[in-house]
């Protein structure tokens, strides 16, 4: 199981609906994921496999594999995105 964290700054709404949409992301190519979402402060105790937000959070987060998005809610963009990096770490 792959365990990815999405992120934005307050935690609330943005990274909540960049969760869903890689949620269903897994679910459509058959990967199980463990997926959650916090805000930029909270990432540093976290243990996942892989953190995704936008670049301007990417570049401030070093302590972990990050993937930057360019968007939180459009699926087909997030899926370009993120989509290679999770199919590596699952094999």
């Amino acid at each position: 199981m792959v365990k990815i964290l999405t992120v934005c700054g307050n935690g609330i709404g943005s990274s909540l609906m960049c969760a869903m949409k890689i949620e269903e992301i897994c679910q459509e190519e058959g990967i199980t994921a463990d997926v959650s979402s916090c805000d930029f402060n909270s990432v540093s105790g976290k243990e996942v496999d892989l953190v995704v937000t936008i670049k301007e959070l990417a570049d401030q987060i070093t302590n972990l594999k990050v993937v930057p998005i360019r968007s939180y809610t459009n699926k087909k963009k997030i899926k370009e995105d993120v989509l290679e990096t999770i199919l590596t770490l699952v094999k």
